[in-house]
């Protein structure tokens, strides 16, 4: 299995020999007060465990399964938020984005771009993301074989920008239901790039629930720890302080008071693997 190169975003290094990365934050951003609480909560708890944070929330959910799901505040001012964040309390940020028209606003505050797992073979935004020169994060999607990752990899690097980041989700299982094949870690592992897990969205029952999705969150720290056995370069994981009055995403959220708890457990694993 190939070391991955190192990937530096905001000042957080990924990949190579470094330490396990926590990506972190609420699935997306509820509102300016609470995007600001998250962080700073988010930021304490991985500096008393020295774990390098980079802060995930999204501006826009596009990808909702109802037509009246809440999905953020917008691009602009969402970004406004993002920003504040990133120069108020000196961390790395990460969004996504869902058309190629965003990249370049996108780009301007982001330390990292999210391709979503839905449009991970959609080659225009893809480029378009890439040609930014910003670090690309592309979320496999739950219907790709982790080889076919490759040709994603190609895009980006087609552009002549390898500050590549992937990302394993699960892939589907039948219907409203995902599973993980810890092979991808290692088999993505072989391209050269660093890997995270996204240890929350691993859990989720697409549509589950009907008019949403549902989740499974008793079982992400143990997901988590199989992952980072495995060797991955980093935790997805997204957090809120009351997953049951989330506004996107609750039944698959951890509870922003079981993170540390649980990265205690990661870094053990960790250490035990290197």
């Amino acid at each position: 299995m190939k070391t991955a190169r190192e990937i530096k975003a905001g000042g957080v290094k990924i990949g190579s020999n470094n330490p396990l990365v926590l990506i972190a934050g609420p699935c997306v951003i509820e509102s300016e007060a609470s995007a600001i609480r998250h962080a700073k909560a988010l930021k304490d708890i991985a500096g008393r465990l020295g774990i390098p944070l980079v802060y995930k929330a999204s501006y826009d959910k596009a990808n909702r399964t109802s037509l009246d799901s809440f999905r953020g505040p917008g691009l602009r001012k969402g970004l406004k938020i993002l920003k504040k964040i990133k120069h108020d309390l000196g961390l790395a940020v990460l969004s996504d984005i869902h058309c190629k028209e965003e990249a370049r606003e996108a780009a301007k505050v982001l330390d990292i771009i999210q391709i979503p797992a839905f449009l991970s073979r959609q080659t225009d935004l893809i480029l378009t993301a890439a040609k930014t020169g910003k670090a690309v994060n592309i979320k496999k999607g739950q219907f790709l074989a982790p080889w076919d990752m490759r040709h994603v990899v190609k895009k980006i690097e087609a552009v002549g920008n390898k500050n590549i980041i992937l990302t394993e989700r699960g892939v589907s299982f039948g219907y409203n239901n995902l599973v993980s094949d810890f092979r991808s870690v290692l088999i993505m592992k072989d391209l050269g790039y660093p890997v995270i897990y996204d240890a929350t969205h691993s859990v989720q029952m697409p549509g589950g629930l009907g008019d949403r999705s549902g989740g499974e969150s008793a079982f992400i720290p143990y997901l988590a720890m199989a992952a980072v056995a495995c060797g991955v370069d980093g935790i997805f994981v997204e957090v809120h302080e009351d997953p049951k009055k989330a506004l996107s995403d609750g039944p698959n959220m951890l509870r922003l008071q079981d993170l540390e708890k649980m990265l205690i457990k990661l870094k053990k694993v960790e250490k035990a693997v290197r």
